[in-house]
């Protein structure tokens, strides 16, 4: 009978060995490989692919460019998404409705999306560059001017991304218990200290996950670079997800790619990790 119970995780087993494990190490081999267009096949280079990496100061820039990127996004997202939160939990009229009109950017698709705010940054027949002009404003060169193409990615970045968290923060809000504040009201707390000595620190979990989640998400950002920048001007907007997918898939270098997203992946859990430990004691901190 025990061994019958084992059989049932038997079907779940062999999905995560198709979709996660066989991929992965895979990968780690192809990574030992010299394979690209012109030389296929899993033949064995050693460390060769990652002596390389280390030297390649494209990629590490990229890396540079996604950790400024995700970290700045991430936390202009939570103070928008609990400010958004904080909005519609109190006495606002409409609530149901602004739940819903907030939650409409998560749920465009990524490309779609980026599409739209192409032609919205676009420098002649973009509307934002019109509405500055009829200001009596200069129009910008929003996507190819190096600054303000990072820029404008984040801006993408946070709205479509800003609902997200807002859900997970109001449906904490939600649950939190009602004594603390009815106690802080009859102390005669106001507004202000009544956030951030009750609802902050009553917070701390559901802010740590939030935070997190968002930077898992954030390290894989692609789609709005794709579409709006391809990385450019230069390089100003190349992201590490966008660097390997032009070694691997534009230039067929399938080996040095794989090495790439291996130190990546490593690097990724690593910094998250830390992440997660330094967001615990500053919450926990906060909570004492």
């Amino acid at each position: 009978m025990y061994r019958q119970k084992h059989l049932f995780l038997l079907p779940g087993l062999l999905v995560l060995v198709a979709i996660i494990i066989f991929p992965l190490l895979f990968t780690i081999r192809v990574s030992f490989s010299s394979w690209d267009v012109f030389q296929p096949g899993l033949d064995w280079i050693g460390g060769e692919n990652y002596g390389r990496l280390l030297e390649d100061a494209r990629y590490w820039g990229a890396l540079g460019r996604l950790l400024v990127m995700a970290v700045g996004t991430v936390l202009i997202q939570y103070v928008l998404g609990f400010a958004l939160a904080l909005l519609v939990w109190g006495d606002l009229r409409a609530r149901r409705f602004f739940r819903v009109l907030f939650l409409v950017p998560m749920m465009t698709t990524p490309v779609v999306m980026s599409v739209i705010w192409r032609t919205v940054f676009h420098e002649s027949i973009g509307p934002l560059n019109g509405i500055l002009q009829a200001l009596g404003l200069h129009g910008l060169p929003w996507l190819s001017e190096p600054t303000l193409a990072f820029i404008s990615v984040m801006i993408v970045e946070i709205w479509q991304w800003t609902p997200f968290m807002f859900l997970l923060l109001l449906a904490g809000l939600v649950s939190l218990p009602r004594e603390p504040y009815l106690a802080a009201k009859i102390d005669g707390a106001g507004p202000i200290r009544t956030f951030f000595a009750v609802t902050f620190p009553a917070m701390a979990g559901i802010s740590i996950a939030a935070i997190l989640i968002r930077l898992i998400e954030a390290s894989k950002i692609m789609e709005s670079v794709y579409v709006m920048t391809s990385g450019g001007p230069g390089t100003a907007t190349e992201t590490s997800s966008y660097y390997i997918y032009i070694r691997g898939l534009r230039d067929f270098q399938l080996g040095y790619a794989s090495s790439l997203s291996v130190t990546y992946l490593v690097i990724m859990i690593i910094s998250l990790t830390i992440i997660a430990k330094v967001l615990v004691r500053f919450f926990v901190k906060d909570r004492t």
